[in-house]
């Protein structure tokens, strides 16, 4: 059985969520290729044959590639699928933009962000809203899977595949690339993060989100997160939302300021390790699932921890 890895990168580098995808791939089989598709993208393709367990790093550039078209990745990866039994991709929103539509090219159906790999046809994945999990078995004869990368270890440096590189398939004149608006910042990428500080709906106003969390964000070198009532008033933007219909992190820390803790939040982030929740109150869903909670108001606690942390030096 061989399987074959989309890499999550950026041109330059592959993601984290690409080796712990590769994880979940060596769980099917030994024979493990990872294919990175782009634009000037041959650094990430060497760092990708250096990911322990892979036999080989597939090479395709083009514009389109480079532009993150779900068409273009597409037509370059089922042409490929002659030689391939599964098709991995981490459940990122790219994962989940290119992934449905191979597997409908392939008239197969997708299996959606599966946390655990228990044989070569049956997968693990979470239901409602993380609340259940349920036991998949597909007949398949070729697998079209999105990785919860979160569930997963991330694989090793060590390896030394060899880098090949591919045709990037062709893309219809109906679809053109127009524009893209990239959010930079120097804090750590939410999805990635080791350390992330989100808030609520209780910031009440964007003024008071960026006061309150991008400070203690920074004294910490954390990610910026929010739940989904923060991100729909407005208090922050839609790449900092965590939840069922936003990111799902797993970092060694989670500080959730003033959210209450809705099941769609906390199928974002349950499975961080440490998760510190500050509300006032004291029947809060969140403290449910905290490992540490903190009944107070925000507006005390927050000034507090941010002295306490500068008398540690921090």
């Amino acid at each position: 059985m061989a399987v074959l890895v989309i890499a999550d990168h950026d041109n330059a580098s592959v993601k984290d969520s690409t080796n712990k995808t590769v994880t979940a791939a060596l769980a099917l089989s030994g024979d493990v290729d990872v294919l990175v598709a782009g634009k000037d993208a041959k650094a990430a393709a060497d760092a990708a044959a250096k990911i322990a367990g892979v036999r080989k790093v597939l090479l395709a550039e083009s514009d389109e590639l480079g532009q993150g078209l779900a068409e273009a990745v597409e037509a370059t990866v089922v042409p490929l699928m002659g030689g391939y039994d599964a098709v991995l991709t981490p459940a990122t929103s790219q994962g989940k933009n290119i992934s449905p539509r191979i597997a409908a090219k392939l008239d197969v159906a997708q299996i959606s962000e599966i946390v655990e790999v228990v044989s070569g046809d049956t997968f693990v994945r979470p239901i409602y809203a993380g609340n259940a999990l349920e036991t998949v078995q597909s007949s398949d004869a070729k697998k079209v899977i999105t990785v919860r990368a979160t569930a997963f270890k991330a694989a090793g440096e060590g390896g030394s595949a060899s880098v090949e590189n591919v045709a990037a398939g062709a893309v219809s004149a109906k679809v053109k690339f127009v524009d893209q608006q990239l959010v930079k910042s120097a804090r750590p990428e939410l999805a990635g993060a080791k350390i992330v500080v989100s808030g609520g709906r209780a910031m009440g106003s964007a003024e008071e989100f960026q006061k309150v969390i991008e400070p203690l964000a920074d004294k910490l070198g954390a990610a910026v997160g929010a739940s989904r009532a923060a991100v729909d008033a407005g208090y922050a933007p839609n790449d900092y939302q965590v939840g069922q219909t936003g990111k799902v992190v797993a970092p060694e820390l989670y500080i959730a300021v003033g959210i209450s803790g809705a099941i769609q939040h906390l199928a974002g982030m349950k499975d961080s390790k440490v998760i510190v929740a500050i509300n006032k109150d004291s029947d809060a869903p969140i403290f449910q699932v905290a490992d540490f909670g903190l009944v107070a108001d925000y507006k005390t606690a927050v000034p507090e921890l941010m002295d306490a942390l500068a008398a540690a030096g921090k």
